[in-house]
């Protein structure tokens, strides 16, 4: 399954059937269209209705790039992750980025590598957003669609930048092509990264398992409380019976005994006179055996007085 999470999109775009189609026909699965604002929010934001004529086998997510120039603005991010399935970050000065990579709430954090970045990657500060689940995407359609060769020259410095900063970690590639020309392949893509200094798994990951891992983190996070707690449905409640159930460990009522069930009730056998004796006592057996001689003596004395 492959991934391309950075598509441009607008309702009057006429060239994104072209484009979608492209995607679908050259094997990518999951494809993302991006709304990208910069400034202050609008007051009530949604993302674009998704094209009617979409390919069936394109699974079509929403997503909303941020762009961030001044680091106390844009404190609606968490009303912006229920609207959209993917929000991403593009800062434009590292206290931007430094603020994006510690404390707000985000997906993805994605550079325009086009232009010349005025400061350098730190891994301590990309490994915190790392750790917090952000991931780093590179962008590759504005080095490929005749920019230019500055912009070609900026892309390849950026990305092998950013590469050598995250070691290779938390890293995802995407095309921001707003045509079907700019979309490459997804082994022309992992061929790029090599490029770019990642290895042919890591390359692969950029577009298969790493952009699973931030959908599926995304969607976590937008259905569940902390990742802890998931609200799932579990089917209708079972109507209510008349005769309820019987307890388990309630007490069970007694039978009085009539004529009618008096041959139903279990009885005790009674024990035989053998199994009454070993069940006394040998104090209580020698004292019944005295008083049998006792009485078994004053017996054969009665009977001599009467004799006589």
């Amino acid at each position: 399954m492959f991934y391309d999470l950075n598509v441009p999109y607008s309702s009057d775009d006429p060239e994104i059937s072209h484009t979608l189609n492209f995607l679908a026909e050259i094997g990518y699965t999951t494809v993302a269209l991006t709304q990208t604002i910069s400034g202050k929010l609008p007051p009530n934001l949604a993302p674009p209705a998704a094209p009617a004529n979409a390919p069936k086998s394109l699974n079509l997510l929403t997503r909303l790039n941020l762009i961030l120039s001044d680091p106390s603005q844009n404190q609606r991010l968490t009303s912006l992750t229920q609207a959209y399935d993917l929000v991403a970050l593009r800062p434009t000065n590292e206290k931007s980025l430094l603020n994006a990579c510690t404390n707000l709430e985000c997906d993805l954090i994605s550079l325009d590598f086009s232009e010349r970045i005025p400061f350098h990657f730190k891994f301590k500060m990309l490994s915190a957003a790392i750790e917090r689940g952000i991931r780093f995407e590179i962008c590759y359609g504005s080095g490929i669609t005749g920019s230019g060769l500055d912009a070609r020259r900026n892309l390849i410095g950026n990305a092998m930048s950013l590469i050598r900063a995250t070691r290779g970690r938390g890293i995802i590639i995407s095309s921001e092509a707003r045509r079907a020309l700019g979309v490459r392949a997804p082994w022309d893509v992992i061929n790029l990264a090599c490029v770019w200094g990642l290895s042919q798994e890591r390359g692969k990951e950029a577009i298969c398992e790493e952009t699973r891992k931030v959908t599926a983190l995304a969607k976590l996070k937008r259905t569940s409380w902390r990742g802890a707690i998931d609200v799932v449905y579990g089917g209708e409640k079972p109507k209510v019976e008349d005769a309820q159930p019987k307890k388990k460990g309630a007490p069970k009522k007694a039978i009085p005994q009539t004529e009618a069930n008096a041959d139903n009730l279990k009885r005790k056998a009674e024990p035989t006179p053998e199994e009454a004796e070993k069940s006394l006592s040998k104090r209580e057996q020698k004292r019944r055996a005295k008083k049998v001689r006792l009485d078994g003596a004053g017996g054969s004395a009665a009977d001599d007085k009467t004799g006589s």
